[in-house]
């Protein structure tokens, strides 16, 4: 077997821990010098900008068009309301956490300065949530436009599918399969980048380390322990909480969910990891029906770990690039990145996409999600064991079943 093939073939976890290893190494050697290397990693910067756009579009569309809205009815809205609530929560508590022990405010980024991003409005916001000309969005990059646009068009493609009227019925699954083809197309694109990305990694982290040092691992430690503690709180107090509300022993709902929120933080991959969570759903005493509706919604639209992540990563960004955004500020600009990350579960490195748009809304620095690939793995177990645990309460809060265990 070739070296090539062995690469290719080798997991990104692992391809992405070897670059940012050997990165960090050749920094430290070769100390200021290391700078010579930063072209490699403008370049992923440049690719992470080509592909986030197209990914969240299209992930959109076909998460929304999957759903039968008709048929959504109470159970759906009180679902929602519980996204709602617990990613709120989990925005809230990344936030405060980063603000409180302020990851990354002793490191700074080479040759990069940033000035203060304008940050909209709630009302401002809406109003350009809703695009003049479609075209017109795309071409100027309007992430939050085109998010609705997505939207938009996934639920009329969804109606047509659902449609009694055989004709609508045909163009909505035509459609559905030209959406499907061009998603297709992306991910072999985006999977062509990922074999560039510990490459771009290992760059951006030997300039980072060469130029800044010891401080950089300093940081990056921050970060992952602060996002941890966070991962602590929202089990702790949201996710007990809940299911203590639900009137059920939180003891017996974490044994009997165990192998799904073990497989999900070994796997990464909440899709993965759906079938486990079905059977540990029924085995925590809810019904059937309730499981099979909720929890493949949750898989698409549920993030709380991919929240708290982001509103971490926010506040670490702007102590890099020593920007001082209100408490208020960081809420909205991760609520918005919350919004842009729907549907990406099955992406693969999801939430360093979904950072890259949400960084270049606000013009601030690519390199940062370079740097925090450096530990994505490590964050992405807690934060894909949070998302699929928070799914499954989300079920037991539904579940009209009377048998409950106390």
């Amino acid at each position: 077997m070739s070296i090539w093939t062995r690469y290719k073939k080798s997991p990104l976890v692992l391809k992405m821990s070897v670059g940012f290893l050997l990165g960090i190494i050749v920094g430290l050697a070769l100390g200021e010098r290391a700078v010579i290397l930063a072209p490699l990693g403008t370049l992923l910067i440049h690719l992470f900008s080509l592909i986030a756009i197209p990914v969240i579009f299209l992930t959109v569309v076909l998460a929304v068009n999957k759903m039968n809205i008709a048929q959504l009815g109470k159970l759906g809205g009180k679902l929602m309301l519980y996204y709602i609530a617990t990613t709120a929560a989990a925005v809230i508590i990344g936030v405060t956490l980063a603000l409180t022990f302020s990851p990354g405010k002793n490191l700074s980024l080479p040759n990069t300065t940033v000035d203060k991003p304008e940050i909209p409005h709630v009302s401002d916001i809406l109003l350009q949530m809703v695009p003049k000309n479609i075209f017109e969005a795309f071409s100027t990059g309007d992430l939050m436009a085109i998010l609705f646009v997505a939207i938009i068009i996934g639920m009329a493609i969804s109606t047509m599918i659902f449609s009694e009227d055989v004709k609508l019925k045909e163009y909505g699954v035509l459609l559905d399969r030209f959406f499907t083809a061009l998603n297709t197309m992306f991910y072999k694109i985006l999977n062509g980048i990922l074999l560039y990305v510990p490459i771009g990694v290992f760059a951006i982290a030997a300039t980072t380390f060469g130029t800044q040092g010891w401080s950089t691992l300093k940081s990056l430690f921050s970060f992952t322990a602060v996002f941890y503690l966070g991962i602590i709180i929202l089990w702790a107090f949201v996710y007990c909480g809940f299911i203590k509300l639900s009137g059920n022993s939180v003891l017996h709902f974490f044994k009997s969910t165990k192998d799904a929120y073990t497989t999900a933080f070994f796997t990464s991959s909440s899709i993965a990891s759906l079938p486990i969570a079905i059977d540990a759903a029924k085995k925590a005493g809810i019904s059937e029906r309730i499981a099979n509706f909720s929890l493949p919604l949750g898989a698409i639209f549920n993030s709380d770990g991919g929240a708290l992540r982001m509103g971490v990563s926010l506040v670490f960004a702007a102590n890099i690039t020593g920007l001082n955004l209100s408490v208020t500020d960081f809420i909205t600009i991760v609520l918005i990145g919350t919004l842009l990350s729907v549907g990406t579960a099955g992406v693969p490195a999801a939430g360093l996409v979904t950072l890259s748009a949400v960084l270049s809304l606000f013009n601030l620095p690519l390199e940062i999600v370079a740097l925090i690939a450096g530990v994505d793995a490590i964050i992405g177990m807690g934060g894909t064991a949070s998302n699929v645990i928070g799914d499954i309460v989300g079920s037991l809060v539904i579940d009209d079943k009377k048998e409950k265990h106390a």
